[in-house]
């Protein structure tokens, strides 16, 4: 009998002994490799982290105790052990279950996560939040070695030292070995610090010290004289030395080992860091194996690990393939990444030019502060980030790039729907954004060869700040290259019925809905931005001369695209139509495959024609 299927939450785990629980994380691996393969989404991760999960909701009740995750991906086994298992079945697809955290979805979830570095900070107000209300909940962050580079995660630890706030912060470490620095005596100590015998001796003796004034002088003589003991012996930590009790490293797979010891640093009533090493994959060898591959995947063959479908050349890939091409031209040429040198397509280059290719961690706002430094004293450096994570440099960019006009390239990656990852990471704010800092020049190319052209004029031609923003995934059926950086647009058609704006993605359902009306006898333009600042006005008045109705569809929030700035310009200059637009509306955008979103919001080749279609028969 499965156990899994009957572990609902907190109280079903509290009633299984030792042996169902390593049975349950057997079950639960089995589970997740079997859904992951039909869904896609975040696998070795998840595998990495079963029986820390399995220790935190046996220890604690996170629907109502606060657990809070950093980024989020590997909260596939809190939910299922949440009461949600039945819900994997439609996982990151249009009307289910987010692969992120979302308490919309379940109390348990106490707080959307998608972005790195943030949990310890989220965590810590949730904490004073509890002291000043005078509630009783326990608060737990989740904190993954990738995250922990990111400069606001010590923000975060050196207020959380200070707080004296109970609560427990767990540092997941899946890429570091924990072998000891100094020897076996080390790891004696290291072991010896983790015993319940010796913290709770450690506990008791600071409570009895501390009722009167001479027990407190004793303690904090005593107390100094183990630092120094402590530090000539050890290497102490950056978190001891802000003040934080920290306990290991310790085996985060170990699930008898990590209940002990959550149950232990709960009752110790302060800010506690444990710091676990899991294995990333655990279980499943393809994962194991390569778990960059499983971090985020799509369907696959549960079997041997094959992906489903054939992989095809990314917007990514071209990028990384044009950098290394511009490199061997260009020695002041250099890229930056922010963990993520692989996704951004910056493998080759790295392999051919390491010297200069600088991964900076998940510290974007550093990453573009460092770009203008490079470019002040003549460098050329390409800023690689995606999208949703370019967010987190906005002042970044305004005050250390754009005030001051240095030419530094963003290779914007992922612009736009993105997919089943959803509300946290769609690329659909930088082009509000971006259209903010005076002088940046943003340019969106509709094919890989129109991409390559972009970003070497970026990089050759360009003197100030610019910007290059392409999709997820591979080219469409457009395949040519229109760019000209002195014309600003490209007209694809020309019909008088109507006309479709659209930039970048956006080509290929404006082609279909042109294909669409064609067949009812309905004519309208074509015409994409190649560049969305400067926008070209003047050419635009030229080609939607005559025109009687304009549509502008856009992967973007209402209010934050090029909608109003066409408009705008126009109205006037006098313009004689109709100029309405298609977006995302006034939410953050749900998960869902990119085909179902566009459906979803109107964005699709048949509601384009249908929404076209329905005004000229309105106006006649």
């Amino acid at each position: 009998m499965s156990i899994l299927q009957n572990v609902k939450g907190h109280e079903d785990l509290l009633k299984l002994d030792p042996q169902e629980q390593a049975l349950l994380c057997q079950e639960i691996r089995s589970f997740l490799v079997e859904s992951v393969s039909k869904t896609g989404g975040h696998l070795a991760s998840n595998l990495g982290v079963v029986e820390l999960s399995v220790a935190i909701e046996t220890v604690y009740n996170t629907n109502i105790d606060r657990l809070v995750f950093d980024v989020g991906h590997q909260s596939y086994v809190h939910k299922m052990l949440t009461g949600r298992q039945a819900d994997f079945a439609h996982l990151r697809q249009l009307g289910g279950m987010a692969g992120f955290p979302k308490p919309s979805e379940s109390d348990a979830d106490a707080f959307v996560a998608g972005h790195a570095s943030s949990s310890v900070s989220i965590a810590l107000g949730m904490a004073r939040a509890r002291t000043l209300l005078g509630e009783h909940y326990d608060v737990i962050a989740v904190i993954g070695d990738g995250a922990a580079t990111g400069g606001m995660a010590y923000e975060g630890l050196n207020d959380a030292a200070v707080s004296r706030e109970p609560m427990v912060i767990i540092l997941n470490d899946n890429e570091m070995s924990i072998a000891p620095n100094v020897g076996g005596f080390a790891q004696h100590l290291s072991r010896l610090r983790t015993k319940e015998s010796y913290l709770g001796m450690k506990q008791r003796y600071r409570r009895a010290m501390v009722r009167t004034k001479f027990g407190r002088l004793v303690y904090r003589a005593t107390h100094r004289i183990k630092d120094w003991v402590k530090r000539m012996l050890l290497n102490t930590t950056i978190f001891e030395n802000m003040g934080l009790t920290y306990l290991g490293p310790v085996d985060g797979n170990d699930l008898q080992g990590m209940i002990s010891l959550l149950r232990l640093a709960k009752g110790m009533r302060q800010p506690v860091l444990i710091h676990v090493h899991t294995q990333k994959g655990r279980g499943y060898e393809p994962a194991e194996q390569d778990p960059s591959k499983f971090h985020g995947i799509g369907k696959f063959d549960p079997v041997t690990g094959q992906t489903m479908s054939a992989r095809k050349t990314t917007f990514s890939d071209s990028f990384g393939q044009t950098m290394v091409e511009l490199a061997e031209k260009n020695s002041r040429l250099c890229a930056i990444s922010a963990a993520m040198p692989d996704g951004t397509g910056l493998l080759p280059f790295a392999k051919q030019y390491p010297k200069r290719l600088f991964d900076v961690g998940i510290a974007e706002e550093h990453a573009v502060s460092m770009a203008g430094g490079l470019a002040k004293q003549g460098m050329i450096p390409v800023v690689a980030l995606y999208s949703t994570f370019l967010q987190r440099s906005y002042d970044q960019i305004l005050q250390d790039v754009g005030l001051q006009g240095l030419h530094v390239v963003f290779a914007v990656d992922r612009a736009g729907l993105v997919g089943e990852d959803g509300e946290t990471h769609h690329g659909v704010f930088d082009v509000g954004f971006l259209c903010q800092v005076p002088g940046m020049t943003i340019l969106c190319p509709a094919s890989i060869a129109e991409q390559k052209s972009m970003l070497t004029w970026a990089v050759e031609q360009c003197t100030g700040p610019v910007a290059v923003r392409y999709p997820r995934g591979g080219e469409g059926v457009y395949t040519a290259d229109a760019f000209d950086p002195q014309m600003g647009l490209v007209q694809h058609s020309d019909g008088k019925d109507a006309a479709l704006i659209v930039y970048g993605s956006m080509l290929e359902p404006a082609f279909d809905a042109m294909s669409i009306l064609a067949e009812q006898d309905i004519r309208i333009s074509v015409i994409r931005l190649t560049q969305l600042q400067p926008l070209a006005y003047r050419q635009l008045q030229d080609v939607l001369a005559g025109i009687p109705y304009v549509l502008i569809p856009e992967e973007v929030p209402t209010g934050s695209g090029i909608y109003e700035a066409v408009a705008a310009s126009m109205y006037a200059a006098g313009a004689n139509c109709k100029i309405q637009r298609v977006d995302l509306g006034t939410k953050f955008a749900t998960h869902g495959n990119i085909q179902e979103l566009y459906r979803h919001y109107g964005l699709d080749g048949r509601s384009l024609a249908d929404r076209i279609k329905e005004e000229i028969q309105d106006e006649k």
